[in-house]
């Protein structure tokens, strides 16, 4: 489960990446993680993952809705 999560994780950061590049807007929690989680970026997905849900309160509505649904 918690691989599936880091997938998860680790493609919504991939495809924010992407479309920064691009010019796109972010649609997913890439924003929340380099402004709430930047201290723990190189520590794997499951840290980040853990630094995102005890800042759900601050997320946006963009990356809680993410979170939820996938079952966090």
């Amino acid at each position: 489960m918690l691989k599936v999560v880091g997938l998860v994780v680790s493609l919504l950061l991939l495809v924010s990446v992407a479309q920064a590049q691009s010019g796109r807007p972010d649609p997913g929690c890439g924003r929340d993680v380099s402004r709430f989680c930047r201290s723990v970026m190189d520590q794997g997905d499951g840290v980040i993952l853990g630094c995102l849900q005890k800042n759900r309160s601050r997320l946006s509505k963009t990356c809680a809705k993410v979170l939820t649904d996938h079952g966090q």
